[in-house]
């Protein structure tokens, strides 16, 4: 019986540490492909919320533009009749978010806050000392059911409103 030993040279510095880079290297190449699967991802979420918030957006300002018409009344969350903050909970609601029910639980509770001059679709404006709201609709108009004597109807963003004008959220971010 022959026996074959076989003897290996001990590794050399300069191979241990080329074998240690590539090692180093498919490990780095691997941890950017993994950040970068991460980012697609949260980019893809962040559109995905995007455009559900926009698709509820547009949800409640037709709901609301339903409304054109109806009369104001104190208190009332419709439907047939509402008044301001009973407009924009109502419209909300019907596109899947709930909101609270006066103006000023609403301004508080919506934490994405709106400067003017930003507005999308759906976007709650708050004007006359933060007593009244409305909902924006676009082209520089609001939906709202003004006060006592009046019925909900589409107003321009004047002066007037500029004026009055202390804040804006959007709902369902």
């Amino acid at each position: 019986m022959t026996v074959t030993v076989v003897k290996t040279a001990p590794a050399t510095k300069t191979a241990t540490k080329t074998a240690t880079a590539k090692s180093a290297n498919t490990a780095a190449r691997r941890a950017a492909a993994k950040k970068q699967q991460t980012k697609k991802r949260a980019a893809k979420r962040k559109v995905t919320r995007v455009a559900l918030q926009r698709a509820k957006a547009q949800r409640a300002v037709k709901v609301a533009e339903k409304q054109i018409g109806d009369p104001y009344r104190y208190g009332a969350t419709g439907p047939g009749a509402f008044d301001c903050s009973g407009l924009v909970q109502y419209a909300w609601r019907k596109a899947g978010v709930r909101l609270p029910r006066t103006t000023w639980s609403i301004r508080s509770a919506v934490r994405k806050k709106v400067s003017w001059g930003n507005f999308k679709p759906g976007d709650l404006i708050f004007t006359s000392g933060g007593g009244h709201v409305g909902m924006y609709v676009g082209h520089g108009k609001m939906i709202h059911a003004p006060h006592s004597g009046t019925r909900v109807r589409i107003d321009k963003l004047d002066a007037y409103r500029r004026s009055t004008f202390v804040g804006a959220v959007r709902p369902g971010v």
